[in-house]
This record gives structure tokens, C-alpha cells and sequence, in this order.
């Protein structure tokens, strides 16, 4: 199995060493295995999960929303209620890009007034 050193996993996901070691102990990846040495050694499925975490994260997803879905995934509840999660999140995530789209056409007036 190819595994990947934290500067390696750092840099392929896009996110800081420090930002892997916090989702880590977060508990929103991992456990990640640790080779003879301690060293941390990501796999596939460990970079698979922190671009998911980023995913959700850009979304506007908080870490306590991170830990609940983590917690729902783990404790194997029904796809229904994975779902209902995510449809929630979606919805919240469709308010603000309204109020974005929103903000933007104020800015664009204001740009056009001052022109």
C-alpha cells in the first residue's frame, strides 16, 4: 500500500500540516497509522477524507457539523438520515449563496454609481 508523509498528504490536499494534525485530533480523519518510527503515513482513503473535509469546509460547514456527520457516518446510521444531514447543510448553503448573489448586485451598483 502507497502511503504518503504528512508534507507529501500537506501538499497534495492543499491544506497545512497543521491543518491535517488538527482534523486528526478533531477526529474527522484517521486514526492515521503511524509507521515503526511514528511517523504519520496518509493513505488514499485519508486523502480522500480530507478533501472531503475541505469540501465541507468551503461549504461553510463548521467542525461541530464536521463531527456530527463523521459521528453519523461511523455509527453507521441509515442512508436516510445521512442524507436528511446533508440536504440541511445544502439548503443552508443555498441561503448564502442568495445572500452573496445579493450582496454582489448591491456592490455592482454601487460600482456603476461611482463610475
Amino acid at each position: 500500500m502507497t502511503t504518503l508523509t504528512p508534507a507529501a498528504a500537506a501538499d497534495r490536499t492543499g491544506v497545512s500540516i497543521d491543518t491535517l494534525r488538527y482534523y486528526e485530533r478533531e477526529g474527522l480523519i484517521g486514526p492515521v497509522r503511524r509507521s515503526a518510527g511514528g511517523r504519520r503515513e496518509y493513505t488514499e482513503s485519508d486523502v480522500f477524507w480530507i478533501g472531503l473535509v475541505t469540501c465541507f469546509r468551503e461549504a461553510g460547514l463548521g467542525i461541530a457539523d464536521l463531527r456530527e456527520f463523521v459521528a453519523i457516518l461511523r455509527a453507521e446510521h441509515s442512508p436516510q438520515e445521512r442524507v436528511a444531514f446533508l440536504r440541511e447543510r445544502r439548503t443552508a448553503l443555498e441561503q448564502r449563496v442568495t445572500a452573496l448573489h445579493r450582496a454582489m448586485e448591491v456592490l455592482d451598483d454601487k460600482i456603476a454609481y461611482y463610475s
